[in-house]
């Protein structure tokens, strides 16, 4: 997208995938947004679920916001070698998400699916209705929660949200994250009692509830060798993603009795129908709440970042936020390799430009510079840039006030 220097460009297009929540859209301003399903060269992709790996998407994409916390949907390799940040909303959900586990849970502990099949079974019109509900409900005799041991796997803010639920159920909490952040480390109950591995918390644990992202390392977390270690009757609830758990194995555990319920967000074929599955049409976002407030998280970084550049919550950038000092600003994202600030700042002290402030940070493989000049910068200087080795993207982000 062409920008005339010294100003913002007079509106930003943003292509829509799923319905999004109109309060997030209305943090998008009309006067500078344009959003719709039928953008050709859009600035931005705002998505939920839509599976975005078989697109092709335009040189003009300059960001994608998933508006939710998993981004598997999304070609992120592929957008880091453009030099495109993926934005997620984490933590927007968390409640809702909290809330279907402890649903999980009880419709597990209270045989509450056999029940309702039992019900809806009976005719209305028997005469002897009421004996046959009072001679059937021995079938579908549960337990409660209260002394039972609940296994976290997964310690972000839905883990700890449903650590500490589980606490004031009066259940005890063994909880796993290697991975644990310091702001989850200082949300989690000083109750939750820590274990050394995954195989821990399967082996002492009555339920067991996954919250972490699909990856490499995740994928069939939970797989025929350590279902073994799991207690007789044991729960097992995926809110997670449906490639950590082997559902053959989850099959062949709950053949076995090794396993009594698997309760889950996705009602795969293998598994759909089974008398001791639960599987939700990934329910676990639907609520009007989170789909509100993801929009709303995600809505705010996109726009923040298209005008001023800083980063917050992307999965393949580093965060990085810097206070305008100046009205000129460049972004620039590159391969995190050396002498890449000397490079960037030869190339505007040679075009005569006065670097008054500049944050670089960098994640990985990925490194990211914001720099404020005292004036305005030319497309020659930008494209000085752009043809340095390693650089991935350029983005010229002058303040019109």
């Amino acid at each position: 997208m062409a920008e005339a220097v010294g100003t913002l460009p007079r509106r930003f297009e943003i292509l829509v995938l799923n319905q999004i929540s109109a309060n997030g859209l209305k943090r998008l301003p009309a006067e500078r947004y344009t959003t719709g399903k039928d953008i050709a060269r859009p600035d931005a992709v705002l998505v939920r679920s839509a599976d975005m790996h078989a697109l092709s998407l335009p040189d003009s994409v300059q960001a994608i916001a998933r508006a939710g916390a998993g981004t598997n949907n999304i070609p992120i390799p592929a957008m880091s070698a453009r030099g495109v940040p993926v934005f997620n909303a984490p933590g927007a959900n968390a409640n809702a998400v909290k809330e279907l586990v402890l649903t999980g849970m009880l419709l597990a502990a209270r045989n509450i699916a056999p029940a309702l099949r039992f019900v809806s079974s009976l005719d209305p019109a028997m005469a002897d209705m009421d004996k046959a509900v009072e001679d059937g409900k021995k079938n579908f005799a549960g337990y409660e929660l209260a002394g039972h041991t609940l296994g976290i796997v997964g310690l972000g803010k839905v883990g700890c949200l449903v650590a500490d639920a589980a606490i004031k159920l009066g259940m005890n909490v063994l909880g796993y994250d290697p991975d644990i952040t310091v702001d989850a480390a200082w949300s989690l109950p000083a109750q939750v009692k820590k274990a050394a591995s995954v195989a821990e918390v399967l082996k002492n644990a009555d339920f067991v509830t996954l919250h972490v992202p699909l990856v490499a390392a995740t994928r069939d977390l939970v797989h025929a060798d350590n279902l073994k270690l799991m207690r007789p009757g044991a729960v097992l609830l995926n809110f997670s993603r449906e490639g950590v758990v082997n559902e053959s194995a989850v099959l062949a555990a709950l053949s076995a009795k090794k396993l009594g319920w698997y309760v889950c967000d996705f009602p795969g074929a293998a598994i759909n129908g089974h008398a001791q599955v639960i599987a939700l049409p990934h329910l676990g976002a639907s609520t009007r709440e989170a789909e509100e407030n993801c929009a709303i998280m995600v809505a705010d970084q996109l726009r923040d970042y298209l005008e001023h550049g800083n980063v917050a919550n992307a999965v393949n950038f580093p965060a990085v936020s810097m206070a305008r000092e100046s009205a000129f600003r460049v972004a620039i994202a590159n391969a995190n390799v050396p002498n890449m600030l000397g490079q960037i700042s030869t190339a505007m002290a040679e075009a005569g430009l006065n670097i008054h402030n500049m944050v670089n940070k960098s994640r990985g493989d990925m490194a990211y510079t914001l720099v404020d000049v005292e004036s305005p910068v030319s497309e020659v200087v930008l494209d000085a840039i752009r043809a340095i080795d390693g650089v991935l993207g350029v983005r010229y982000l002058p303040d019109p006030g």
